[in-house]
């Protein structure tokens, strides 16, 4: 049986059109996805993310397990300061994306995605055996985002002085935590806002407030279009255990300095590295009418297959259809897609499409 999120009942009282969705039942939209999409590009909109994994870190080796956890270095790290890294296996495939808050006194915050919860704790838990380190599931917590360009007014007309003083402060990807709610300046979507982490009993409560100070609910097919327009990749879809983090457009996430500094994975990293014509992640655009979907095949312009896409929809801030593919070899500016069995023009660019509401992708 589905698990539910402490704000179940709110969904199902909003409209929200329930899914199994990693085991979990969540939202999959409350009525138009489309109208929810623009609610974030232009104002503010609030999602249910209860359902992704929080742990907590503590110990004199938290910070040396990290190091050799993940491919980037949580050395960069101030306090309160923010980190997305993939986890990597030995063959420097990813076993999850994630994002690590760093506390006071060498403690981290870790938040994993939901459908990867028990392998990334059977595997954070069998690294952790060489360290002094405890790691603590949060699973009485619960966890709210809010994205917008009007999300953390709307954020801060609910906060009580203290918590919204904080929250005034902090810059991009940084996270502090007042009292019992943990404020995040981070999301999944290309706006700015924040990802706010409570007791659940405290859920429904802020999440009814946000709601009467203007902030929409959206669902997952909304957060899905907004962070491909962002440019974000997708675990499971973009990425997974037989891919790399140079493969899914996640190079930048791997922390190559110093060289003394091992971490799991880093080998084979290495041997990719230097690599000429291997597989790339590029992103697409639709030259014409026509819809991207996963799985469909990219051809060369002489009809050759030279990838596949990993991640498209229907861009409603661009009004075409985008994609992001994975690819091999000399891809050309221009390429086409498979779809039912013709090939259709469409433009290799650079992620992202979409940021802070405005197209602002890059010609390859």
């Amino acid at each position: 049986m589905p698990k539910r999120t402490p704000l179940y009942e709110q969904h199902t009282a909003m409209g929200g059109r329930m899914v199994d969705f990693a085991g979990w039942e969540m939202p999959l939209h409350y009525g138009s996805q489309l109208a929810e999409h623009r609610q974030v590009r232009e104002d503010a909109g609030m999602f249910d993310v209860s359902h992704m994994t929080i742990v907590d870190l503590k110990g004199g080796g938290a910070q040396a397990f990290l190091r050799y956890l993940l491919a980037n270095d949580v050395d960069r790290l101030e306090d309160g300061r923010a980190l997305y890294s993939c986890m990597l296996n030995d063959a420097g495939g990813i076993i999850d994306d994630l994002i690590v808050y760093a506390g006071k006194d060498g403690e981290f915050r870790v938040v994993v995605n939901a459908a990867t919860r028990d392998k990334d704790l059977a595997w954070m838990t069998r690294q952790a055996e060489r360290f002094s380190v405890n790691l603590t599931e949060r699973e009485e917590l619960a966890m709210i985002a809010v994205q917008g360009p009007q999300a953390r007014e709307r954020v801060h007309g609910v906060l009580t002085q203290p918590e919204r003083s904080a929250a005034s402060e902090l810059k991009p990807f940084y996270g502090m935590a007042v009292g019992e709610l943990f404020i995040g300046r981070t999301g999944y979507t290309g706006e700015d806002g924040y990802e706010l982490m409570l007791p659940a009993d405290r859920a429904v409560v802020l999440w009814r407030s946000l709601n009467e100070a203007g902030v929409a609910p959206i669902g997952l097919g909304a957060r899905d279009t907004l962070r491909l327009e962002a440019g974000m990749a997708l675990y499971g879809t973009d990425m997974d255990e037989t891919t790399s983090p140079i493969e899914s457009g996640l190079g930048w996430t791997v922390a190559w300095e110093p060289e003394d500094r091992d971490f799991i994975g880093k080998g084979p990293l290495l041997a990719q590295r230097g690599r000429v014509g291997g597989k790339q992640m590029v992103g697409l655009l639709m030259e014409g009418r026509g819809v991207l979907r996963h799985d469909q095949a990219v051809c060369s312009v002489d009809g050759s297959v030279v990838g596949t896409i990993t991640s498209g929809a229907f861009s409603p801030v661009l009004g075409r259809a985008i994609a992001m593919a994975r690819v091999e070899g000399d891809v050309s500016s221009a390429c086409r897609v498979r779809i039912r069995d013709q090939l259709q023009p469409v433009r290799v660019v650079k992620p992202p499409f979409v940021r802070f509401g405005k197209p602002c992708y890059k010609e390859a």
